[in-house]
């Protein structure tokens, strides 16, 4: 699968930034992006974790 930013410019990234902000407020932003960091460490540690447990699966065995 090809990583989108590489296909988009500086001026389209610009852009949907200032889109995000409009639609959001600058307020707003915060809170989003730490409710989106929060989810993404508790994939992490979920993939961690099923991780350990595979590997201790075949350790049994």
């Amino acid at each position: 699968m090809y990583n989108v930013l590489f296909f988009l410019g500086t001026w389209e990234i610009v852009l949907i930034a200032l889109v995000v902000v409009l639609i959001f407020g600058g307020k707003k932003i915060p809170e989003l992006m730490k409710g989106l960091g929060k989810g993404v460490k508790s994939f992490k540690q979920g993939m961690r974790e099923i991780e350990d447990e595979i590997n201790d699966e075949s350790s049994k065995k």
